[in-house]
């Protein structure tokens, strides 16, 4: 089988590295392309053996890009395409079918209570969405929660598989060197109370309250990883609280690090398409690459009291840290924290939260489709919170006064490895291409 994955863009984020995530796990030929933004997760992407083509998208209505989608979809003789956030379904699935392609699967991953890839829902977001649904084969939900909005929006429940994101779980394991090396790494001292948090620096994402609730917690320090818009506002913030100096800003963390490291083609039987060549998959000319991590210079290092040793060689890269380049990968940030907080309001799946129990920490929460989609007793180590600052404040004050130790991996990190989804995901693909199997 042939696939192609359409997705709006390819920088640092959760349904791009996820998409690159399940690649990696899925024996198959594949090629993807990406609207927009061939950012770091695209160099991953090559660098695991997919070959990226760039569509030169200028913008929503650059409606040029639905007879060239065509073109190279009908040139590669795929089998199926999968599309990937709003922009990509609603003009991949009609170029798929004037292409030929009768097998059409979407994912969601972003479709939240007042949201789609944090804009806000409009009647005109819905119409075009719900038009373009129809010239598909079938919608993939990454989270129950999320199945249960696509069909409060009109699709039908009939059309709507659950696949759930999924996260390489053996990676996450709590390593002891990790820690001490990442900490190392990011100026932390060793015994610190380290309060984490990972994702976009977005206003959605409400991490102002983190910083204000941190700064709250005499000596308790704040590590998030992501990058965006509001890194200059948490800062702000962080010095009107008097945290400077305990804020830090690690940047955006592609994860996986880029290199071949999932199964091998003798392990799944995989046969990856070859190299796109010079001018890219379908003769249309690729990009030069970004000039550094998610479209930020190379230049511009992270911002925070412990800059220069984020980006320093201390660690090392061969070792337990998980590093890249002498820069802790994600798992190593993890295993530097002491207790993991999401504080966004509105979430399709919460694969942070994931990741962070896989890695052996206590998680707070205000909202996390992947956890309350589960029974109470999957993720132990998983608290929903409210909204508010003292809540939280409460909340980490508690944990601290604990004396807590690193906890064993729950239920709900077993449930979403990748492996998994991606074994789902290939039933869906086969159903979608061969049709039903025959009940016996």
């Amino acid at each position: 089988m042939k696939v192609l994955h359409v997705i709006t863009g390819l920088g640092i984020g959760g349904a791009e590295q996820q998409l690159r995530l399940m690649l990696r796990h899925l024996p198959l030929r594949s090629a993807v392309v990406t609207l927009t933004n061939p950012g770091a997760v695209a160099d991953g992407i090559e660098a695991d053996g997919t070959p990226v083509t760039h569509l030169g998208m200028t913008g929503n209505r650059d409606v040029g890009a639905l007879p060239r989608l065509t073109r190279l979809i009908r040139q590669g003789g795929y089998d199926l395409v999968h599309t990937h956030l709003y922009r990509a379904c609603v003009y991949g699935r009609p170029a798929a079918r004037l292409a030929g392609v009768r097998s059409v699967i979407a994912t969601e991953h972003s479709l939240g209570d007042a949201q789609i890839e944090g804009r806000p829902l409009s009647a005109g977001t819905r119409a075009l969405y719900l038009a373009t649904e129809r010239l598909g084969t079938s919608t993939v939900a990454v989270s129950p929660s999320v199945a249960r909005r696509l069909t409060r929006w009109g699709v039908a429940p009939s059309r709507i598989s659950v696949v759930p994101n999924g996260i390489e779980t053996n990676r996450f394991a709590f390593d002891p060197r990790a820690r001490a090396s990442a900490r190392a790494a990011l100026g932390l001292p060793p015994n610190a109370f380290v309060v984490g948090g990972v994702g976009r620096l977005a206003p959605g994402k409400r991490f102002d309250r983190l910083v204000r609730a941190v700064a709250a917690v005499p000596e308790a320090r704040l590590l998030l990883v992501g990058e965006g818009d509001q890194r200059e506002r948490l800062l702000r913030v962080a010095e009107e609280c008097g945290a400077k100096d305990r804020v830090l800003l690690a940047g955006a963390c592609e994860d996986p690090p880029a290199g071949p490291s999932g199964p091998t083609e003798q392990e799944t039987g995989a046969h990856a398409a070859g190299p796109a060549g010079p001018e890219g998959l379908a003769g249309i000319p690729a990009p030069a690459g970004p000039e550094g991590l998610a479209g930020i210079p190379a230049s511009a290092g992270p911002v925070g009291p412990a800059a220069s040793a984020v980006l320093s060689d201390s660690a090392d890269p061969s070792g337990p840290s998980g590093a890249t380049g002498g820069r802790p990968g994600l798992p190593a940030m993890l295993a530097a924290m002491d207790v993991f907080v999401s504080t966004s309001p509105d979430e399709t799946f919460g694969l942070a939260v994931v990741e962070a129990l896989a890695a052996g920490l206590p998680a707070l929460y205000v909202a996390c489709p992947a956890i309350d989609d589960l029974p109470a007793d999957a993720a132990p180590g998983a608290r929903r919170i409210g909204e508010s600052v003292p809540e939280l404040i409460s909340a980490l004050l508690a944990l601290r006064d604990s004396g807590h130790g690193r906890l064993a991996p729950p239920e709900a990190v077993r449930r979403y490895d990748i492996a998994q989804s991606a074994r789902k995901l290939m039933s869906l693909y086969h159903q979608a291409v061969h049709g039903p199997t025959p009940v016996k």
